[in-house]
């Protein structure tokens, strides 16, 4: 009390000095009509300015939900349009059943995205890698496909609770099954460093049709991506090195440089697959050999 007492006494006249100045500039914007709206006007150039602020922090917090939904939306319509097309080409001459096919609701996919975040990524080493922030609490389980707005990303490799690791296309010991766009003939992607933009279609039959600009897309043979997801255009076309075929490069579609937001492919019927190619593998191996 002392203390304050003393304070007070020390520097008593600058607080009537501001205790005066208080006064006075409520005085001056209280009874002049002109410094009162300048006064108001301030205020309000303030408070805008504020309240701006404040929805641009909040606009900023809410991309992340929104550049999520749109991830999810945009491999949603990718398969949507896939369907439409396989539906297209399967019925070529019947327009009277094309319309009936195309009124029908979508069948319900057993396939289910859970969406996540890349934490840590790297697009120049010879074994690049991509961690995610979702793992088996939320449903992750190695060999599922890896997926973003634009196309493949890779296959999970490695889970624990809360996070995976994924293999992605940018890897050398990545192999994925791809497909013309509009065909049947297929081959396996597969990327020889350098360049995180490009990769290459291995072993195109000889006799496949098709030009520089068309479209690779997932060819939906394996158990880990469905048909029809994203992966390039054709940008030039070789020999392989025995000549039987041909080899393809690919600019892709996806921009590993600037990754943010996948989703995992969740397969209802993946394990079910697997379990049965496994069952078909040990059958072969325990089938006697015939002598020759």
């Amino acid at each position: 009390m002392n203390n304050l007492l003393t304070f007070l006494t020390q520097h008593f006249h600058w607080l009537l000095f501001l205790f005066l100045e208080a006064v006075s500039v409520v005085m001056l914007f209280s009874y002049n009509s002109y410094q009162a709206s300048v006064w108001v006007s301030s205020a309000n150039l303030i408070a805008g300015k504020i309240y701006s602020w404040q929805s641009n922090v909040e606009h900023f917090f809410s991309l992340t939900l929104q550049n999520e939904e749109l991830t999810e939306r945009n491999i949603f319509l990718e398969r949507q349009v896939d369907k439409l097309r396989q539906q297209l080409l399967d019925l070529k001459t019947d327009t009277t059943v094309v319309a009936e096919e195309l009124k029908r609701a979508m069948p319900e996919s057993s396939f289910q995205l859970i969406p996540a975040k890349v934490v840590s990524n790297s697009i120049i080493d010879a074994d690049n890698l991509i961690t995610i922030d979702k793992g088996s609490a939320d449903g992750v389980r190695t060999d599922m496909g890896v997926v973003c707005g634009n196309g493949i990303v890779g296959v999970v490799y490695l889970v624990s609770q809360h996070y995976a690791v994924v293999i992605p296309a940018l890897n050398k010991r990545s192999r994925i099954s791809c497909a013309i766009r509009n065909s049947n003939y297929f081959g396996y992607m597969s990327w020889t460093g350098g360049d995180p933009t490009r990769a290459y279609i291995e072993d195109i039959p000889r006799h496949a049709k098709f030009k520089k600009g068309d479209w690779i897309v997932t060819s939906g043979y394996s158990s880990i991506f469905p048909h029809g997801i994203s992966v390039g255009k054709i940008e030039k076309i070789f020999n392989s090195l025995d000549g039987l075929s041909y080899r393809l490069q690919v600019h892709l579609s996806t921009d590993f440089a600037s990754l943010r937001d996948v989703c995992v492919i969740n397969d209802k019927n993946i394990i079910e697959r697997m379990r049965l190619k496994e069952a078909a593998n040990d059958s072969l191996m325990l089938m006697p050999q015939k002598d020759k």
